[in-house]
This record gives C-alpha cells, structure tokens and sequence, in this order.
C-alpha cells in the first residue's frame, strides 16, 4: 500500500503579488522553496486562511531573497496581497517509509520571514 503524507509546508505565508493575467501558478521566493523542500513546477496545495479557500497550483521560483508569494493567473481570485496562506506540498510513500517520514515544515512572519522550522507537526489538544 502506498499513502500520500506532507512532505513540506510554508506555514502562514503572505501574498505579496496578485497577478490575474499571468500563465496560472504561484510564484515563490527560492529560498521559501528550498526551506520547505518543494520543487519548481511541483504541485502544491494552497489553502487561504482570511476565507478559507483551498486550491491545487503549481510552484514558480521567484527570486531568491525576495519573499514575494505571488498568486497568478485563476490563482489571484483566491487572495488578496495580504492574506496569510498555507501552501503543501505532498508526496507519495510506501508504507515501509511513513512511520519514519517526517514534512519539512517553514513558519513565516508577516514579512515571510522564516522564523523557525520543524520536523514535527505540534500535537492537536483538545
């Protein structure tokens, strides 16, 4: 059996660029993608925090050292520059892999700033 587990997460990121006529993806900062370990032209799952809006792209490198989380193309009806979005990537394990695997997981601040990263996710409390 095989299951689909995170493989990487860019938690609370902010929109910095909405561009409607762009070819469809989100562009992000190399440095964001190298942290989280996504790949460019990688699928990634986005999920809006401010309205709850989940939706699959691609990733685009932006340039490095420019924080810039940009939601192009169909993607900018989603969110506005400002919002705070999760963005997943996901990846496909054997079963022998999952008890072991651990995401790579990229905390940001307002400036998408990275402010601490982790291999684990925190327990949810009741």
């Amino acid at each position: 059996m095989q299951r689909i587990l995170l493989r990487g997460k860019l938690h609370q990121a902010r929109v910095t660029h909405s561009v409607l006529n762009y070819e469809g993806s989100c562009g992000i900062d190399l440095d964001l993608l190298d942290a989280a370990g996504i790949a460019e032209h990688e699928q990634i799952d986005i999920y809006v925090v401010e309205n709850g809006a989940r939706f699959h792209t691609y990733a685009i490198a932006a340039e490095r050292g420019s924080k810039v989380i940009s939601l192009n193309g169909a993607a900018a009806r989603m969110a506005a520059v400002g919002d705070k979005v999760i963005i997943c990537a996901y990846g496909i394990f054997d079963e022998s892999e999952v008890k072991d695997h651990k995401p790579s997981l990229v905390y940001l601040n307002e400036k998408n700033d990275i402010v601490r990263t982790s291999k684990d996710i925190p327990v949810q409390l009741g």
